[in-house]
Formats: structure tokens, C-alpha cells, sequence
């Protein structure tokens, strides 16, 4: 397998040398790969791994070199008052020492309790590769290659397909049996396991929390928590429907979305809208962390069910809908129904395209195309 550089390696540099970095997001994306090949860019840097105990022993005792110029810490989250312990650390640093912090799980989480670093830090999140962080490097690869491979280094990378599917089961496994008990305590794993293959084989539907639960034969709150912790650790992400009112937005149904688009079980038109939507999480993403841009992502959907599958939202307003085809030639009814209403600006994706168009004043374009012009 050969590795391919980041493209935001060059941005956390930068960074580094104003604040520490916390670069999190889901666990195998290449963020210790990314850390060790910063590291490699200062004179002394010292790598350190909290799940190793000669490791853990030197964090505990801040036993490195004042001379280090570069501190990594790796699943430093899973130490007891992490947050109080880094601030510290920070705080009384020699000025030309730079840290950076690698988390498998999201921030948000752990803004809920513990000492704050507000101020200290700038967040880099690390997503899968997708087609517009490969063309801006010039390694361009199939669309085809993502949605049979997903973006992941490891398994979009190696020659042979069949160790693709077997880091996948290994991926599975470890989430679930390792990720998801580090995280929270889960007494009921089988649960867990039933709710997360149910949500493959939902994915980019309105999820019914109630339906689930049904299935499961769980608690509806108990199907919100297993969502929340799979979400927490960057297995799956939500999107709301659009409201003004955000309040009322969190209480509709959300869509559930896979990081992995090759654990999606669907036709391929789903897998294709999984992977436009990872696309357009990670450009959210993006926009937010390297713009300090206020972008988010929702879907449309009326009472009478019509609905567009994407909306990109700026400052609390619709920039832009985005309709997933597969194959279809036609323009979708629900994306038609909302331009024209509403005079949006609208783009329909088609991955068999015969040809780019504009139809209605929407843009009719090749998933390439698209996604090729994403920011990240």
C-alpha cells in the first residue's frame, strides 16, 4: 500500500506554530500517520501514545525534554482530566515548544465536562480522502474506486479488494467491541450491534427512532444514546431537516449518514448519496475549521413529502440544494418544487451523466464535477 500525503498537513503546520492542534476524527482516517509525517518536519519531536504504558508513564510524569521542539499526544482522551492535564502542560511550556493532540472522538463531547482550553487550540478534523482533497494533490482517483473502497486510507489504497473487505470486518469489530465500551460503559453490546446494522441498511432515510426501538426491542432514548455514541466517534453523522427555528429541526426525523460509505448496505444509488454526503460534511468541515466560515449541512422535506437530499446552509441560510441521482436523466420533482418556490440556487448530481446541462435554472452535472470543486 502506498501512502498519500494530506492535504491539510501544511495548514496544521502553520497552525502549530500559533496554538496547540487538536486534530480529531474517525479512528483509522490517518491521523497518527499525518502526526508522525509532521513530526518529521522539526528537529525534535517526541511521539507518545497514551494506550502504551512506557508511554502513559512518561505523559503522567511530563518526563520529555525541554528541548523537544514538537509534543504528539496520541489517545491522550482516554486520560483522566485530559483537559486539565493538556492546559497545564500548555501553560507552562518553553515558548518554542509546539503540541499536538490526536482524539478518535468528537469535541463536542467532551466540551460537555472537564476545564475548558478555550483559547489554546485550533481544530483540524481529518475526514476520509474524497475526490477533492485527491484532485486538489493531483491523484485523481474513480468514482467507482471511492464507492467500492470508501475513502479510508487503507482500504482505498491496497491492490487487492479482498484485504479491503478485511480491514472493513476488523474496522466493524473494533468499533464495536473495543471503541464503543472504551467510550461508554454498554452493557448490552448485541443491541448496539442490531442498531448499527439496521442503520446500513437505512442509510439516507429519515430514521424513526420509534421504528428501531421497535426492532430492537429497546427504549426509543436507549436508540437516541447508541446513535449519539456511534455519532460521538465518528462512525455515522446526522442531517436535520432545515428550519429556522432550529429547536423544531431537532425534533424531525434526521438522515443517517455513514463515514465509511462501504459499510452502507444499499443499491448503489444510496451508496452514492452516502458518499456525496460524507463529501459534504467534510467540505462543511472545512469551511468551518480552515474559513472560520458558519456552514452546516440539512436536508428539505415538506409535509406532503417532497424533499431534496442536501442543503448547504451559511449563517443560518440556504446557500445551496443538492439533488443525488445515480443514473436518472431527469430532473427530480422535489428539487424542481423547492427552486422555484423559493428561488435557490440548485444543483442536481448525476454519477451516469451523458451530459452536463442546466434545466430550470438548475445545474445538472457529473458527480465528478461536483465533487472535484468541493473545498476539501
Amino acid at each position: 500500500m502506498v501512502n498519500m500525503q494530506r492535504y491539510q498537513k501544511a495548514a496544521i503546520i502553520a497552525d502549530l506554530k500559533k496554538k496547540m492542534v487538536l486534530l480529531a476524527g474517525p479512528r483509522q482516517a490517518g491521523k497518527t500517520t499525518l502526526a508522525k509525517e509532521i513530526a518529521e518536519e522539526f528537529n525534535s519531536a517526541i511521539y507518545l501514545n497514551y494506550d502504551s504504558a512506557k508511554d502513559k508513564k512518561i505523559i503522567e510524569e511530563e518526563a520529555w525534554l525541554a528541548s523537544n521542539e514538537l509534543l504528539i499526544f496520541d489517545e491522550i482522551h482516554k486520560m483522566p482530566n485530559w483537559k486539565t492535564y493538556l492546559k497545564g502542560v500548555y501553560d507552562t511550556k518553553p515558548s518554542q515548544q509546539k503540541i499536538l493532540v490526536v482524539v478518535s472522538a468528537r469535541l463536542e463531547v467532551f466540551n460537555q465536562a472537564g476545564d475548558s482550553m478555550a483559547g489554546r487550540y485550533f481544530l483540524h478534523r481529518l475526514m476520509p480522502f474524497s475526490p477533492a482533497e485527491l484532485h486538489r494533490i493531483g491523484k485523481n482517483r474513480s468514482l467507482d474506486r471511492f464507492l467500492e473502497r470508501g475513502g479510508f486510507p487503507e482500504p482505498f489504497l491496497c491492490d487487492d479488494p479482498v484485504d479491503a473487505k478485511r480491514w472493513r470486518l476488523q474496522y466493524m469489530d473494533s468499533l464495536l467491541r473495543v471503541d464503543v465500551l472504551d467510550f461508554e460503559n454498554i452493557h448490552n453490546l448485541k443491541a448496539i450491534r442490531l442498531v448499527f446494522d439496521l442503520l446500513r441498511e437505512r442509510a439516507g432515510s429519515p430514521i424513526s427512532y420509534s421504528s428501531i426501538a421497535e426492532d430492537v426491542s429497546i427504549s426509543p432514548n436507549t436508540v437516541k444514546k447508541y446513535i449519539s455514541i456511534l455519532e460521538a466517534l465518528y462512525v455515522v453523522f446526522r442531517v436535520v431537516p432545515f428550519s429556522k427555528n432550529i429547536a423544531r429541526s431537532l425534533l424531525k426525523e434526521p438522515k443517517i449518514y455513514f463515514f465509511d460509505t462501504g459499510l452502507v448496505n444499499g443499491e448503489p444509488g444510496v451508496k452514492f448519496e452516502n458518499f456525496v454526503g460524507v463529501c459534504l460534511f467534510k467540505h462543511v468541515l472545512g469551511k468551518i475549521d480552515y474559513q472560520a466560515e458558519n456552514y452546516s449541512l440539512c436536508y428539505l422535506r415538506t409535509k406532503e413529502q417532497k424533499e431534496v437530499d442536501f442543503a448547504l446552509v451559511k449563517d443560518g441560510k440556504i446557500e445551496r440544494l443538492i439533488e443525488v441521482k445515480y443514473a436518472s436523466q431527469n430532473l427530480g420533482s422535489g428539487i424542481s418544487y423547492f427552486h422555484q418556490k423559493y428561488q435557490l440556487p440548485s444543483t442536481q448530481i448525476v454519477k451516469e451523466l451523458k451530459r452536463e446541462r442546466r434545466e430550470q435554472s438548475i445545474e445538472i452535472v457529473s458527480g465528478d464535477t461536483f465533487l472535484n470543486g468541493l473545498y476539501l
